[in-house]
């Protein structure tokens, strides 16, 4: 439970939590534009 407050409260864990938003954002983002440039291919 020590670990979550940390991850919450702390500037490293906020950070941290920036950082793996900002990875899942860009993972969504090529992927959709991955798919988009696959369907206009065919």
């Amino acid at each position: 439970m020590d670990a979550l407050i940390d991850l919450f409260t702390s500037f490293s864990g906020l950070l941290s939590l920036g950082i793996i938003g900002f990875i899942l954002l860009m993972g969504a983002f090529i992927t959709r534009m991955a798919l988009r440039n696959m369907n206009e291919g065919k």
